[in-house]
């Protein structure tokens, strides 16, 4: 799988007045239009799968560049802009209950563009994979709580999705783009961009953490009643810092909360639920229902305590919009790509149909924004 890219944003609240609202969907619209005339409705996915372009988009079309609003008001202005298809995309899907009607939306969506029902079914469920994939498999402490499934006239598609987290009070968005598509859960970054980093984040995508997978689904298959001998009663539950545990023994951050978890009896009810179902894999495993952060994070713990296979706890972060980040670690920038998505998007500017004054206020908007970056 290619996942185009992570961003990190401040997490603000609140709402774009009205007016504002309305002109960005305008803007969206006239910039979508201009952008799939001249380059295609699979183009126009990859600039949105594009965490640069997203970015400078949001800028221009009137959003505040670096809050969490870039994230949810220029996807709802998009999907507004475009709702009907007549420009050979639909935004579905969105913020905190209209991301539940992704499933139906998409299946809508398929009447629009006559795309076959058989088709319907495998964008049903990758809509459901990155979903469960940045909630569950990359648990870097930010819930998901915005998902927007961007769908062509071709049945190609994109993501982008964003979660938060309330401790830092900073929002991340992941960018997917449905055409590279080579496995959900191998490297599945192309670009990721953040402006901080997260010390101790379970990536169960990385390539470190293929085995870790393979084990998980072994764990299950074999009957997970003989994981309970590695936790400790307690009220039906059990605790896996009670045992000893060699020095160095499990490969991941020292003091990390996955020490101190536990697993109810109701965890344990879906454990057994998954292996009357055995899975084959472990996309099969994580899609199961009850499998959530806890059990894939329990099932990583336990596969380093039995097997020694450690998964990956770095954080998958590669780049970031402001220059040095905020613990100092180095992003390296694509600075092709990155001047590549100011072109485009200024030439879609430049061939619009917009009043001039509006035109240049945009990219006036967008001339400030690099200036900042």
């Amino acid at each position: 799988m290619q996942k185009k890219g992570i961003a990190h944003l401040p997490l603000h609240g609140g709402h774009p007045p009205s007016w504002l609202f309305t002109r960005m969907i305008k803007l969206a619209g006239v910039i979508s239009q201009a952008t799939i005339e001249e380059y295609g409705t699979d183009e126009f996915l990859n600039r949105i799968s594009n965490p640069f372009y997203f970015q400078a988009l949001s800028c221009v079309l009137g959003f505040d560049w670096h809050s969490s609003g870039t994230t949810t008001t220029t996807c709802a202005a998009l999907k507004s802009a475009l709702l009907g298809g007549n420009q050979g995309v639909l935004v579905l899907g969105g913020k905190g209950k209209h991301s539940r009607k992704t499933p139906q939306e998409i299946e809508e969506a398929l009447d629009v563009f006559t795309i076959h029902s058989s088709q319907g079914e495998k964008l049903i469920l990758s809509s459901k994979l990155t979903a469960k994939i940045d909630n569950s498999c990359i648990q870097d402490g930010y819930q998901l709580y915005q998902h927007s499934f961007f769908l062509n006239e071709n049945g190609n598609w994109a993501v982008v999705q964003q979660g938060m987290n309330q401790k830092n009070n900073y929002a991340r968005r992941y960018h997917w783009l449905g055409s590279l598509v080579e496995d959900y859960l191998e490297e599945p970054h192309s670009a990721i961009s953040c402006d901080q980093k997260e010390l101790e984040t379970l990536d169960m995508t990385s390539k470190f953490s293929k085995n870790t997978r393979d084990i998980s689904v072994d764990l299950i298959c074999d009957g997970p009643r003989h994981l309970q001998k590695y936790f400790k009663n307690k009220n039906s539950q059990s605790l896996l810092t009670d045992f000893t545990i060699p020095p160095k023994k499990l490969d991941m951050p020292a003091h990390h909360p996955v020490l101190d978890m536990d697993l109810s009896s109701k965890d344990f009810e879906v454990l057994e639920k998954a292996w009357q179902i055995q899975p084959e894999n472990y996309e099969e495993l994580i899609m199961l229902q009850g499998m959530g952060p806890k059990k894939i994070r329990a099932l990583a713990l336990i596969s380093d305590l039995i097997y020694g296979e450690p998964a990956s706890w770095e954080d998958p972060v590669k780049y970031s919009f402001t220059h040095g980040g905020k613990d100092g670690f180095p992003y390296p920038v694509d600075r092709k790509t990155y001047d590549n998505s100011i072109h485009t998007l200024q030439d879609a500017l430049d061939n619009s149909k917009l009043d001039s004054k509006i035109r240049l206020n945009a990219l006036k908007r967008l001339d400030d924004f690099l200036k900042v970056n």
